[in-house]
């Protein structure tokens, strides 16, 4: 299901709020251990702000520091924990991810789409197919693969019109980065049904997804495979992986419409998913 944004005044915006989630931000795989001073120029915030924001993220338990250096804490993992327990897709999804990544021999996910990007929600990997490690929370571009090709493809239009006007920079040898090109391969995908995209997010790099229907007929997440042209053909994917993928996704729907409608939420005093 596409949630559509609540139109907000800007006077209703709590800034120091959205400073210190674009501080938390900061770390990623480039800067693991940031200093001040490469977080003030990555946010473009003055100094004395980011120590400010850094000085009560360490308060409430989220970051620490060492020296002239930062890190994050495991307490942020609860921040994934909270979505996992209130999003009952991502439980239900585990099993069927692991059956489908156990038939197929190779990696399969659960992903959702927020802004431009496609965000992996849960994952069963059984090996390595992109450059880079991709882990439930890892996000990539929603133009250049099957995930985000499905979940535009039933997306409102003012989402698609974001991806687009976000640019279509091309990433792989293949990548579509022509906006009619585009929208004609979200027009294929409704009508087949699923999505193959070869060699767009790297070169090499062959996937596929299907959507995943909830009761009421909104899609909810994209199911995706992923694997290399090395082992794998796209007409194999479509013949052999996509009817599988279907059945998965089409599983899925069923467990989601035989649960009951109260999303689980953690207990109040229940521990911060670390002992």
């Amino acid at each position: 299901m596409n949630q559509q944004p609540v139109d907000v005044n800007e006077r209703d915006i709590i800034q120091s709020i959205e400073r210190g989630f674009a501080v938390l931000l900061t770390f990623d795989a480039e800067l693991p251990n940031p200093t001040l001073a490469e977080i003030a120029a990555r946010t473009r915030y003055s100094r004395p702000a980011v120590r400010r924001i850094l000085l009560t993220l360490q308060h409430l338990g989220y970051v620490v520091g060492t020296g002239t250096r930062w890190s994050l804490t495991p307490r942020v993992l609860t921040i994934g924990q909270h979505f996992a327990a209130t999003h009952g897709i991502v439980e239900i999804a585990q099993p069927h991810l692991l059956r489908l990544a156990e038939a197929t021999q190779e990696s399969a996910s659960l992903a959702q789409l927020d802004g431009i990007d496609v965000v992996y929600v849960a994952r069963v990997q059984v090996r390595r197919v992109l450059s880079v490690a991709v882990d439930v929370g890892s996000r990539v571009p929603a133009h250049a693969t099957s995930m985000g090709r499905v979940l535009s493809a039933w997306a409102p239009a003012d989402q698609v019109a974001a991806v687009i006007d976000a640019g279509l920079p091309r990433l792989a040898e293949k990548t579509i980065t022509d906006s009619v090109t585009f929208r004609q391969s979200l027009h294929d995908v409704r009508r087949q049904g699923y999505a193959v995209v070869e060699s767009e997010l790297e070169d090499g790099l062959l996937s596929a997804s299907v959507p995943v229907w909830d009761a009421h007929g909104d899609v909810v997440a994209a199911l995706a495979y992923s694997s290399t042209v090395v082992r794998i053909t796209a007409e194999r994917v479509v013949a052999e992986v996509v009817p599988l993928m279907l059945e998965t996704s089409d599983a899925i729907r069923r467990d989601l419409a035989a649960t009951p409608t109260t999303r689980q939420t953690l207990a109040p005093n229940s521990r911060d998913g670390f002992y």
